[in-house]
């Protein structure tokens, strides 16, 4: 049955999911027009997100939640838009991450797949990160990418806060290095990683099921053994969202 105009829509019916294929989609407020969250799926995962927010799903911090609780509350309903249809996974990866390069502004988390290597940058930071030499790591180094946090806060506080992380291995780590558009931007030593609460981080708001870490800059020849280095395209997987890798 095709739905009438005026009807609310909150799944697709059978016979369209097969047409779609793999989708990007983009969540928008209609009290003003703004496109505040942008994803990649396939069925009815466009509508998956109000669920969650319905169903008091997910993190109870999550700005994207936040946001669909307050459009509700205003009296209205999440704007869905299927931005591009019909693709393979790989061509929607890249759809998805020059969408999250167009709107700053959005809620996700994550950024865009591979959005952190090949999104949008100046033309002197492409000639910066491709002269850079790669790194040869002589340290168990965390890498953290920081690109979406460091414009905001200090290069520690972006580094340090807050990561859904294994605390056992990231103590294992001899140095935290900061990563931004695949250059190594910063470098840290860590003194404990704590639980993300405001007791632990009172600068900080509570994340739940989170970790961040009490450290200082490292010393000057660990700092100059990798801060302004590359890193190695082994640790650059196209398609990985996580912004926390390992060396070792």
């Amino acid at each position: 049955m095709v739905p009438n105009e005026t009807q609310l829509c909150d799944e697709f019916p059978p016979y369209v999911i097969p047409k779609l294929k793999t989708y990007v989609y983009r969540l928008i407020d209609p009290r003003n027009g703004e496109t505040f969250y942008i994803g990649k799926g396939r069925g009815n995962r466009v509508f998956a997100h109000v669920h969650a927010a319905l169903n008091l799903e997910g993190d109870p911090v999550d700005n994207k939640l936040k946001r669909i609780h307050a459009i509700r509350l205003a009296g209205f309903e999440v704007a869905h838009v299927i931005h591009r249809h019909g693709m393979d996974d790989q061509t929607a990866f890249e759809v998805e991450s020059a969408l999250m390069d167009a709107y700053p502004g959005i809620t996700n988390v994550a950024g865009g797949h591979g959005g952190n290597e090949y999104g949008a940058m100046h033309a002197q930071e492409i000639m910066r990160r491709y002269a850079a030499k790669p790194e040869v790591f002589q340290h168990k180094a965390l890498l953290i990418s920081v690109n979406r946090s460091a414009a905001e806060m200090s290069l520690y506080d972006a580094t340090r806060y807050a990561w859904k992380i294994s605390r056992s291995r990231a103590k294992a780590a001899e140095v935290v290095l900061a990563i931004a558009q695949g250059l190594i931007v910063a470098a840290f030593v860590t003194d404990e990683w704590l639980p993300a609460t405001a007791e632990n981080f009172p600068d900080h708001g509570a994340l739940p099921g989170r970790f961040g870490f009490v450290g200082r800059e490292a010393p000057a020849d660990i700092k100059g053994l990798y801060v302004g280095k590359r890193v190695p395209d082994e640790f650059k997987k196209r398609g990985a969202a996580n912004p926390i890798k390992y060396t070792w």
